[in-house]
């Protein structure tokens, strides 16, 4: 009798934690938005912040419509699918309520990984049809073959949290969407030839923001790998596995790029903490504190490779390193079960079809499980590749998935959702490209300074207008005040000219036009201040004309805001570090 009450009790009290560590993971879905606004620029946040909004509450309509049934409905076609069925509709008292739940902030978190890579330059409305697919179809079918008694089951496949099953799926969709859907402006630099010739590194805007959302997604991934567990025991177990790798691959990986970089990379740490998490999450109940601190070790070095390649050999941009941390992690996790496992912790269940029990590799266990564990996953990503293939091409298609040039440099904050900045009140501004390329147009002077004042004095160029006549000095100062938008153009069109230096300034343009403007809450917005760029240059040999001309030829659109130019004369230019003054001061920048 006592033995019946405490096990009742004891089902009570996991069946409590099994809803908490489902709010756990949901909580997973803020640290998500956090990692990937902080990782990206500034007038991208709002938007992602939406799309992270967007992943859970779409996934939740698709996931009621017919993702739960293809998950969890009764097995057919020989374990590749759930049958649908609306019995959270039609059988409501008798449904498995928590067993939604649980299973719904999984289906989410696939999707939201996608976000990542994606970020900055994709269409709202694609990225929410892509979502709802991924969480209708793409995730529940090939979660089905693992948890829901389908065919991997069947044969001894574990995937205890989602290694396989959701990090690796929303890193090879990620990865897909990424090399359909091209870098963003100014990433790769390439030649007449279309070669990369070098890779421009975009700073996240807000690091403290992304460190913020790895300890939440660490501190999700405590109910996300132990939601399950069935015993005290168990669920210690999991705990000790799910802080040591992520804290080796961290430690790692700080190392690491501290002897390749000359410093502790930061992002890359955090990227690192991250990676160590997916890695354990399909061994976190099978691999004991030995087999977690090899998993993490090469966690924290694979992390740093998948950037490397991405950005370096395959030239794909992933802004937030998902496919590194979730692609590649989740496969070395799904390997690492293989490898790993051991029967010496607690609540061990591998088995085979024929119910013996299976161990990894490095525990005497021979290949069996790793056998089946490549098949597992190679068949999941075939699934998954497949599918999310099929899935962009038609979205390109139907609604193309790219935001226009002008719409990804102005920021997605702006132009899908109306929102002049996520940050209303703080100066924010975001240059695709800061560098400026010497070429063949470029003159940076001799080393000899009187000789090089002297030519300047020589080839200085007039300015010949219809103003009121002053003395020429020689030395001009253009004022160029344009569309944000316009600034990587015109910097390129300067640089072409043969001017190497400028100075910037973000200032904001007030104009009214009422029955245009923006709405906000739904409530319209009559005076608007729209983001500009100040650009200043001061110039003798180069004609002041061919620099009024090659601004107004890339700034030119037509249409009310395209900006204006101002030239002055410059009486006197000093040179700080030197003393040297007027031509001299202007030897060796221009």
């Amino acid at each position: 009798m006592l033995e019946e009450i405490m096990s009742a009790v004891n089902d009570q009290i996991f069946g409590v934690w099994f809803l908490a560590g489902a709010a756990l993971v949901f909580w997973m879905q803020a640290g998500f938005a956090m990692v990937e606004t902080g990782f990206t620029r500034a007038k991208n946040a709002g938007n992602i912040i939406m799309k992270n909004l967007m992943d859970f509450c779409i996934g939740t309509v698709v996931f009621i419509l017919i993702g739960f049934g293809l998950f969890l409905g009764e097995d057919t076609l020989f374990g590749l699918v759930g049958m649908p069925n609306f019995d959270i509709i039609t059988n409501y008292a008798t449904f498995d309520w928590s067993g939604f739940v649980f299973n719904l902030v999984f289906c989410a978190t696939t999707a939201t990984i996608v976000s990542g890579a994606m970020a900055e330059r994709t269409k709202f409305l694609s990225y929410c049809v892509y979502s709802g697919i991924i969480s209708a179809v793409i995730y529940p079918i090939e979660a089905h073959w693992t948890w829901g008694g389908g065919w991997l089951a069947q044969m001894g496949f574990h995937d205890f949290a989602g290694s396989n099953c959701i990090h690796m799926v929303g890193g090879i969709s990620a990865l897909i969407g990424a090399m359909i859907l091209g870098p963003r402006i100014g990433k790769f630099v390439r030649d007449k030839d279309g070669k990369v010739t070098k890779v421009n590194a975009f700073p996240g805007h807000n690091i403290p923001i992304g460190a913020l959302g790895v300890f939440i997604l660490w501190l999700g991934w405590y109910g996300f790998n132990g939601a399950a567990a069935t015993s005290l025991e168990q669920l210690g177990s999991i705990f000790v596995t799910t802080t040591i790798a992520p804290a080796i691959a961290t430690v790692t990986c700080m190392i690491f790029t501290w002897i390749k970089y000359k410093k502790p990379d930061v992002s890359m740490c955090l990227n690192a903490s991250l990676a160590g998490l997916v890695a354990i999450t399909a061994p976190c109940d099978t691999a004991d504190a030995l087999g977690s601190v090899f998993i993490g070790l090469v966690s924290g070095l694979l992390v740093v490779f998948g950037v490397w390649f991405l950005d370096n050999v395959i030239h794909v941009d992933d802004p937030v390193g998902a496919v590194a941390v979730h692609m590649m992690n989740g496969i070395w996790g799904t390997i690492a079960v293989g490898l790993f496992s051991t029967s010496s912790v607690p609540g061990y269940s591998i088995t085979d079809a024929s119910g013996n029990v299976m161990t990894g590799l490095f525990y005497g266990g021979g290949f069996k499980l790793l056998g089946i564990q490549l098949i597992g996953m190679f068949a999941t990503a075939a699934w998954t590749a497949v599918t999310i293939t099929i899935t962009f091409f038609a979205i390109k298609k139907i609604f193309g998935l790219r935001v226009t040039q002008e719409e990804e440099i102005t920021g997605l904050d702006a132009t899908e959702h109306g929102l002049p900045s996520a940050y209303a009140g703080f100066s924010i501004m975001d240059i695709t490209d800061n560098m400026m390329n010497v070429n063949e147009n470029t003159d940076l002077g001799t080393h000899d300074v009187s000789e090089a004042s002297e030519a300047l004095v020589n080839a200085a160029v007039p300015v010949v207008n219809n103003s009121v006549p002053e003395f020429d000095t020689g030395i001009h100062k253009i004022v160029i005040i344009a569309k944000l938008s316009r600034y990587d153009k015109l910097k390129r069109a300067m640089n072409e000219l043969g001017v190497t230096g400028m100075t910037m300034t973000q200032v904001m343009g007030c104009g009214v036009q009422k029955g245009a403007g923006e709405m906000y809450r739904g409530v319209e917005v009559d005076t608007t201040l729209l983001p500009k760029v100040k650009v200043e240059v001061v110039v003798s040999t180069i004609s002041v004309d061919r620099v009024i001309e090659a601004a107004k030829k890339v700034l030119y659109t037509g249409h009310i805001g395209d900006g204006k130019i101002f030239v002055y004369n410059v009486s006197r230019v000093v040179k700080i570090r030197t003393g040297e003054e007027n031509f001299a001061a202007l030897a060796d920048v221009e």
